[in-house]
Order: structure tokens, then sequence, then C-alpha cells
């Protein structure tokens, strides 16, 4: 037990790194912004790498926990709930970022210039994907081209035909589960091998961003940029707070220290991706099944983005007042409405918050699309909020989802939480525990499968 312990605390030393690396990323885009922005394929191969892995874990996750739990109406069950929830929401963060928006007023003594305008329409250029392409997008070209193309909800829908495939096969199946099992072991551990490259992949990130943006453009747009961290802030630690502490009787502090690492990863790398592997890791060993886990984290990843709702309505607001083209509130919540679905078709985008309110603004008030370019230079350092506030929608969302399904251990929880059950940093996985989180359904379920 001593040796074990002993082999997960060195993993402390990369996390310390990582601190120390964006803190010298930070000096070095000050000092030196020009080779600072030449670093930026450091930061970039690293969270390649990490993407890189998101596929094959998604899809072991759910071909696991959907084969191993017989009743195909509980998986039906936990994707309805979680796509009502993620609606209510995105509608939550819409609403606060629009109140906000209006006290505020950020953009009131800004000037937009013809370099402004060039860069705005060169945001629009790249807009996302409509609706209809977004839903058709989802089917893969081929069985195998959901995981080469790195679209997270193709390879959901391999993975829920899989599982559901193998649940019709019954006991034919189980050799398959079984490949499929150490197939996500291999994964994880590669995972795992991944991570120790994290410092450099941090260092590069925060270099290139804070060389590309420098001192100007936080001066000149603070207001903006801190009213936003201010919301999303608020957002967290008061609603999400709330439903965690309502509904699971879960402090968000003591929750959000369990995912101390991850946060540190998006922060360090400004990617809410490069942390979706490692929450799916740390949600079933917390204690909330496979199947909630598999099917919430990877759908929220598209459909559960607080922090850019907050975002698209913030960034509106503030685009309409500096164009001196302000919106009454009849004419801000249709745009927003129509942002809401237009993000849906952003997922999996580089840049999507930016591009997707370009594209909405081309679609809804071409007029105010010049406008966009105000925010190019920040976008990158916004990004970190709106990144970190996904996240935590989405940690919390599972939760939620897990404990309105029934699907969480809530013993196994508060042993996780209080540090009794610690995380093999080493395997991400629990070997002691099994690849199904011990939840009392999921136990009848395979006793009836075997016919007990």
């Amino acid at each position: 037990m001593a040796g074990t312990a002993a082999r997960r605390d060195r993993t402390h030393y990369l996390y310390i790194a990582v601190i120390v690396a964006v803190v010298l990323g930070v000096a070095v885009g000050f000092a030196a912004p020009g080779v600072a922005v030449e670093l930026k394929p450091l930061g970039t191969g690293f969270v390649n790498l990490i993407k890189m892995m998101i596929s094959p874990i998604i899809f072991c996750t759910i071909v696991l926990g959907i084969g191993s739990v017989r009743k195909a109406a509980k998986v039906g069950a936990v994707g309805g709930i979680a796509l009502g929830y993620f609606t209510v929401m995105s509608l939550v963060a819409l609403a606060i970022g629009l109140i906000v928006g209006n006290v505020l007023h950020p953009g009131d003594s800004l000037a937009v210039t013809e370099a402004i305008k060039e860069a705005g329409q060169g945001q629009a250029a790249a807009e996302a994907k409509d609706t209809v392409e977004f839903v058709l997008g989802i089917i893969p070209t081929t069985f195998v081209s959901a995981f080469t193309t790195g679209e997270v909800l193709q390879t959901l829908l391999v993975a829920l035909l899989a599982g559901f495939a193998l649940q019709a096969m019954g006991s034919a199946g189980q050799p398959v589960l079984r490949g499929v099992e150490h197939i996500q072991r291999l994964v994880f551990r590669i995972l795992g091998m991944v991570m120790w490259a994290a410092p450099i992949g941090a260092f590069g990130a925060i270099a290139a961003v804070t060389g590309s943006a420098g001192l100007d453009a936080l001066k000149s747009l603070a207001v903006l940029m801190l009213g936003f961290y201010v919301t999303c802030f608020l957002f967290v630690f008061i609603v999400l707070a709330a439903l965690l502490r309502i509904v699971a009787g879960l402090n968000i502090l003591t929750f959000f220290k369990y995912l101390g690492r991850e946060f540190l990863l998006i922060l360090s790398t400004s990617s809410s991706e490069s942390a979706l592997p490692r929450l799916i890791a740390k949600m079933e060993h917390l204690g909330i099944s496979k199947p909630v886990v598999g099917i919430t984290v990877p759908t929220g990843y598209s459909f559960n983005l607080d922090g850019t709702m907050i975002y698209m309505t913030m960034a509106s607001l503030f685009i309409a007042e500096a164009m001196g083209d302000p919106m009454s509130v009849g004419e801000q919540i249709p745009l927003l409405l129509f942002l809401l679905v237009a993000s849906k078709g952003a997922a999996g985008v580089s840049g999507a918050g930016l591009a997707t309110l370009a594209g909405g603004l081309q679609s809804h008030r071409p007029e105010l699309v010049d406008g966009v370019g105000l925010i190019v230079g920040i976008d990158r350092f916004m990004s970190e909020a709106r990144a970190l506030t996904n996240f935590a929608g989405n940690a919390v969302a599972t939760v939620l989802v897990g404990t309105w399904t029934k699907e969480v251990d809530k013993e196994r929880v508060d042993q996780v939480l209080a540090g009794l059950l610690p995380f093999d940093e080493k395997t991400l996985l629990d070997d002691a525990h099994g690849d199904v989180p011990d939840v009392p359904e999921a136990r009848n379920d395979e006793k009836a499968a075997a016919g007990v």
C-alpha cells in the first residue's frame, strides 16, 4: 500500500511543473512577444495529443456501460434528462449574461477602426455550420471514420449503436466486451503517459496567448474581460453550487478540489477538451455509472456550453454598443435564442465561441459583424473562462443526472471526496473496484443478465 501511494504521489510533481510552466510562459510572453508567439505549436501539439485519445475513450466507456446494463430504457432516460437539463441551463446562462451586459455597458467608449472591421469580417468567414448540417454531420461517412475525424458526436453515435448491439447479442457479446475493456485499459495508460508532456504544452500555449495579445489589448478591454470573468464566477459558485448542494448534497468547493488538476490543465491550455478524458475517468471513479458518464459528458461538451452562452450574450451587447447601435431588449432576445441554436453547430470547431458569434451576427444583425474585431485580441484570454465554466458545468451536470437517475453510489462519492479512495493517476482506472462503479442498479442488471 505504501509503495502504491508513493507511486501516485509522483504525479504531484507533474502539476507543480505545469504551474511553473504557466508562470514562465506569461513571463516570456511579456518579455519577448515575438518569440512567444512562435511557441504556439508546443501548446497545439499537446492539445492534439489529448484529442487523439478522446474518441477511443468515449467509445470504450459507452460500449462497456451500455453492454453491461441490460435495460435499454435506462440509457434513453439518461439521455433525455441530460438534454433537458442542458437546454434549461443554456437559457439560464444566456439570461445571466444578458442582465450583466445591460448593467455594465462595457462597449460605450470604444471606437471601431478599419483594421478592426477587417478582423471582424475575417471571423465571419469562419462561420459555423447551420443546424441541418450539424445534425447530418453526426452521421460518420464510414464506421471507422468516426474515430479518425475527431468528431465527438460521431463517436457517440457509433458507440451507442455498438453498445445496443452487444446488448442484443447477450452472452455471445461478452468476449467483445472483454476485448473493449482491455482496449480501454490500454488507452487510459497511453493517456497517462501523454500527460507528462503537459508542462511543455502549458508553457507554449500560455506564452503564445500572452505574446499575441499584450498589455494594450488587456487595458482597453479590461471592463468586458473582467465583467465576463466575474459573471462566470457567479454562475458557477451561485447557480451551479446551489444545484449541486440541493440535488446531490455536495459542496462545490470539495467537488472542485477533486477536479483541481483538470482545472489547472484547462487553464494552461485554454481548451476544455484537454480534460475530457480525465473527466470521464474521474466521474466513474467518483461512483457514477458508466452509462451516465459516457452519455452525459460527451453530449455535454456539445450541448452544455454555459461559458460560451454567457460569452456570446455579453459580447453581442458589447459589440452593439461599441458600434453605436445598442440593442433593445426586444432585439436582444431573438438574437440570443438564435445564437443558442447556432452554438450547437459549432461544437468541436477550433475557436468556436468567436466563430459562432460572428456567424450569428452575420445571419441576424450583419451590420454588427465589423465589431467582432474588437474582441479578437482578448478572445483567447476570455476563452480561459469559457473553457473553465463549460467544464465546471459538465462536471456538475454529470453528478446531477446521475443523482436524478439513481446511478450514483453515494457512499463511494463521500469516500472519494474525503480522500479515502484516491484516484489512480497512473492507469486512470480502478483495478480493485472494477470497470463499472458499484451502483446497486448496475449490480442488479448484471445479475439479471447472468440469470441469477
